[in-house]
């Protein structure tokens, strides 16, 4: 039987103690859904430290698309956790988080790109995820609107369908997470930066933040963005590479588009909301940059390779634009465990374009991690340590258009 949903309030200003069994760096998905796991295991003695408003980061910053249509063995088990964790959130949080699974199409405009889309297809299918190669007839009924002529220059020739992939709406989840956790006396900081990190015997014992030192024996990076400046805290330097993240929203529209729909060949994606309007993305910018500026180039391109997909939405008005930043690893999967040279320090991070879909899988594993001691099977393969023995998990093949 599904409860009341909680009525809107605004979350009151707690008092930041000197002290909290976790601190947690971060007040977006990742922070917010780690402290609600925590609460939920009777770990309450929790603090969210967010040096601007929660979801101010990348948590506000993106498409807020979820899949689990991945390439590797282990990260399609990885997000397709959170994805069943977000078809049942909504009820668990008592907080509609506007989750619509109209579906996942793929694009492939070669004979290179299906053959890709097959593999993963089998990959996704030995996980037991709803993931299919479809030919040019099926992807006229799901997408209609779609030229699937031969008159573009990248005619369609298959696509990847995943019926349980879908969006979502980011403040809402944000905000639905934030607020049961304060509900379970997790105390949620806004405004308070973290300026440096202290070890006791080479472990942690707390931090500082332009509200004084905190004591904690445990701290968790979930930062986007910022992750290798908490890292460098405590010494540890993160292979990571922060780039901007572009996209822009078109005026509100009828509903006419049900899948996202994504092309690696065009780097481009488009989903429609909600509320009707297009929502367009590309890839990361080629360079490395912490800025939060869109650009003319950017909507240019993609408005134009959406075109090339929907010709029909060539007099549409585009509303506003807006940049994020990711933090790329070397093998696009991010790195989420302990680190072992600085114990009681735990690494959230290197979440490039893809960390929205995993924050609810994040925050559960993270918080049995920190309750328990022990690593979770599910996050073994994404430790830190990966890097230097070789064992890279390359999801660049599913994650090079940047959703």
């Amino acid at each position: 039987m599904i409860g009341p949903l909680r009525r809107w309030r605004v979350m009151r200003p707690q008092e930041q103690r000197s002290g909290y069994d976790v601190v947690i760096v971060g007040g977006g998905v990742h922070g917010l859904a780690i402290a609600y796991e925590l609460a939920k295991r009777g770990v309450r003695d929790v603090a969210v430290l967010e040096k601007a408003y929660i979801g101010a980061g990348g948590s506000g910053r993106n498409t807020a698309i979820i899949r689990s249509n991945y390439r590797t063995p282990e990260g399609v088990a990885f997000y397709d956790e959170s994805v069943r964790i977000y078809e049942r959130l909504g009820v668990e949080l008592g907080f509609n988080v506007l989750f619509s699974q109209h579906g996942h199409l793929t694009l492939a405009h070669t004979d290179s790109a299906v053959a890709g889309l097959r593999v993963r297809a089998e990959v996704n299918q030995l996980q037991g995820v709803d993931s299919v190669v479809v030919g040019v007839d099926e992807i006229r009924k799901l997408a209609p609107a779609l030229d699937l002529s031969d008159r573009p220059r990248y005619p369609i020739q298959a696509a990847l369908y995943h019926p349980p992939g879908g969006i979502i709406r980011h403040d809402a989840v944000v905000w639905g997470y934030a607020r049961r956790a304060a509900e379970m006396g997790v105390h949620v900081h806004q405004g308070v930066e973290v300026t440096g990190i202290d070890l006791a015997a080479g472990r942690i014992a707390g931090v500082r933040t332009n509200h004084g030192s905190i004591r904690a024996g445990t701290v968790v990076n979930a930062t986007a963005g910022w992750a290798s400046t908490i890292a460098a805290m405590v010494g540890v330097r993160l292979p990571i590479v922060t780039h901007p993240l572009q996209a822009l929203v078109t005026e509100p529209l009828k509903p006419f588009l049900n899948p996202v729909l994504v092309s690696a060949t065009l780097h481009v994606y488009v989903s429609q909301t909600d509320r009707g309007e297009l929502v367009i993305g590309a890839e990361i910018d080629p360079y490395a940059s912490y800025s939060h500026r869109s650009t003319l180039s950017f909507m240019e391109t993609s408005v134009a390779h959406v075109l090339e997909l929907l010709p029909s939405v060539a007099n549409v008005r585009v509303l506003r634009q807006w940049a994020g930043i990711c933090d790329m690893t070397p093998d696009f999967s991010p790195i989420i465990g302990p680190v072992p040279d600085v114990p009681g320090f735990i690494l959230d991070v290197g979440w490039g374009t893809y960390g929205f879909k995993a924050g609810p899988v994040a925050g559960r594993r993270v918080a049995e991690l920190i309750a328990t001691g022990q690593t979770p099977a599910v996050l073994a393969p994404f430790s830190i340590e990966r890097f230097a023995t070789g064992s890279l998990i390359g999801e660049k093949a599913a994650a090079a258009v940047s959703h």
